[in-house]
């Protein structure tokens, strides 16, 4: 039997809690866009294009079958309505093989499927078991767009998103990924949209899936940039190097997708760049920031252009050889204060805003891969880093296209036996997943198992 818990389910959200509660019922079922979602689509995407194999290939960490118990002590969780309007989240759901998790989510046909941590034993025993403890889980973030609601001015809150405030999610993909692999040495990292209005990452490198709830709280808060104003937060000046590397990353796309009229129109207008200006420190403002306002009304300069301008003269007048070196009026203080302003004002707009707790703790949920936001339909697909610029969120599969490209897919005599998901537009994002991330991560765990089993024989015959 299963042993599985019953809590509720809060809508829009990617992570849960662990406390015992009522299901929800104050769901909907209520589909998006005519058939973007339903039961039925939803159904027949479980029964023929989810990938199982990728997911138990990818979960094991076992290519050559010796730990089978990697994958079946696994959590996951679903989210099933059985009626209409009830929504009920089941929890420490365990599997022993690809096909029992194939058989589950078909049979229970979950809204949504969250994964969490391997633990000592499998979850579905959990009542039985008197040391039930997590024994590794990979490093995860998640990053979302209503944490940059004070920031996106294209329009869009809360779910709502566009290809302008989109531009935040490439930007942060691309700090985060270089960062993660420059500063800690992680390799195997994949990412993935959310289906809706974010991205996560899953970092894999066993190091990663070892480290301690301590462990993955430093590595969190290594990425933390606060700026809080209101409690005199600012950044150290010279910036940390893995703030210098961001800035120098965040600034090219700061300048393209938030300074112009195109983007979210930063320096488009009197009214937005007098603003920006009087966010500078106070010397800075009455110096630069007043030059500028008097000068920019009837400058032809473009966005990137003021941009510079301004950077410029900063650095002329309080600068290390500045104008103001040995004033006394501005301090030490404010002068590292002033020629941080422009990275700050970068950081303010671009910089990753993390769900840090998602992070944190190893028995953290989040949303699985490969399954299907209810709110959009779309499927949570991978993103390839190199490319993260050309990824569309509003281009990923949704249900009903994909039951229509099934339907409409005609076979090219070749007789080459297809997966039903090569017949659709999902081989766009699964086929690169699997040659760059689960490829090579087997490859390699297939390399040290190797390299262990020749160590250990090597011991077995000295003695």
């Amino acid at each position: 039997t299963t042993s599985s818990t019953l809590t509720k389910h809060t809508m829009d959200t990617d992570n849960h809690a662990d406390e015992n509660v009522e299901p929800n019922r104050s769901s909907t079922t209520a589909v998006q866009g005519g058939h973007v979602f339903s039961p039925e689509l939803l159904n027949m995407y479980y029964a023929r294009l989810f990938p199982y194999d990728f997911m138990h290939t990818w979960l094991s960490y076992d290519p050559l079958g010796k730990e089978p118990q990697v994958f079946s002590r696994r959590e996951f969780s679903f989210t099933i309505e059985p009626v209409p309007g009830e929504e009920i989240y089941i929890r420490y759901q365990s599997f022993n093989s690809e096909q029992e998790l194939k058989d589950a989510i078909v049979k229970k046909n979950p809204r949504k499927i969250d994964i969490g941590a391997v633990f000592s034993h499998p979850p579905k025993d959990k009542n039985a078991i008197q040391n039930f403890t997590t024994t590794q889980r990979e490093l995860v973030f998640d990053i979302d767009l209503t944490d940059y609601d004070e920031v996106r001015r294209c329009g869009c809150t809360g779910a709502k998103i566009c290809p302008v405030c989109w531009e935040f999610m490439n930007m942060a993909v691309k700090v985060m990924d270089e960062g993660l692999r420059e500063d800690f040495g992680f390799e195997k990292i994949a990412w993935f949209y959310s289906g809706r209005r974010g991205v996560h990452a899953w970092v894999c490198d066993e190091s990663a899936r070892m480290l301690s709830n301590e462990a993955r709280s430093a590595v969190a808060n290594y990425f933390e940039v606060s700026l809080n104003k209101k409690n005199k937060e600012s950044l150290s000046f010279p910036l940390h190097p893995m703030l210098a590397r961001a800035r120098d990353v965040l600034e090219p796309m700061f300048v393209e997708s938030v300074l112009p009229a195109s983007g979210h129109g930063l320096l488009a207008t009197q009214e937005s760049w007098e603003e920006l200006l009087d966010t500078m420190p106070n010397a800075a403002k009455e110096t630069v920031g007043e030059r500028m306002k008097n000068e920019w009304p009837n400058s032809t300069a473009t966005p990137e252009e003021k941009w510079e301008e301004l950077k410029k003269h900063l650095k002329v007048v309080y600068g290390s050889t500045g104008q103001v070196k040995k004033s006394k009026t501005v301090d030490d203080k404010e002068k590292d204060a002033i020629l941080n302003w422009p990275a700050e004002t970068i950081f303010k707009f671009a910089y990753p805003r993390l769900d840090i707790n998602v992070s944190k703790m190893q028995n953290h949920l989040l949303k699985s891969p490969f399954c299907v936001h209810p709110k959009t339909g779309r499927v949570c697909v991978p993103i390839q880093v190199e490319k993260v610029e050309e990824f569309d969120p509003f281009q990923v599969p949704t249900l009903d296209q994909l039951m229509r490209e099934l339907d409409g897919f005609e076979d090219d005599g070749s007789g080459r036996k297809l997966k039903d998901w090569q017949k659709t537009s999902l081989k766009g994002y699964f086929e690169p997943f699997r040659k760059q991330f689960l490829d090579p991560l087997q490859s390699d765990l297939r390399r040290v198992a190797r390299a262990k089993a020749e160590e250990l024989a090597a011991v077995t015959a000295d003695f």
